[in-house]
């Protein structure tokens, strides 16, 4: 496994952090002429100051080589989770350079506990079809469109 370092997102990241979310969608096939940029840097810059978005880097040296990202919601508290907040998992990603080296895994952790101190119980995700099979072995179960890790 390749020496990283994990550590959370700062505002001086937010370029670069967007730049590899487009590069994400388009790996999984979206196709559009829509310059997402100026959308995403407003969306991350507004809701990490709110916080109402963590991410958690694997860094090599100073250059991300993975991403992940958590939006905090609530919905009504129902019986699997009583508190109703969840944390809706996305932006996982890996520089293809560094595939199958354990970073999603542990970016994957990094996020699931932030989740757990901030009183969610569960986290949900809409799996691309390369991350389905590390969601799964991470104990994240179907649940409608949604894969869901009860915390």
């Amino acid at each position: 496994m390749t020496k990283l370092t994990c550590r959370r997102l700062m505002a001086e990241d937010v370029p670069a952090f967007a730049a590899m979310r487009i590069a994400q969608l388009k790996e999984e096939g979206a196709e559009s002429d829509l310059d997402l940029m100026p959308a995403l840097l407003e969306y991350y810059r507004k809701h990490l100051a709110d916080g109402t978005f963590v991410s958690w880097l694997a860094v090599d040296g100073e250059r991300i080589i993975g991403t992940s990202g958590m939006s905090f919601v609530e919905k009504p508290p129902y019986y699997s989770n009583p508190t109703g907040k969840i944390g809706l998992l996305s932006s996982m990603y890996t520089h293809p350079d560094y595939r199958r080296q354990g970073i999603a895994r542990k970016l994957l952790d990094c996020v699931v506990e932030e989740a757990r101190a901030c009183g969610c119980g569960a986290v949900w995700i809409t799996a691309s079809e390369m991350g389905v099979l590390l969601y799964t072995a991470y104990g994240f179960e179907k649940n409608g469109r949604f894969l869901q890790y009860v915390l």
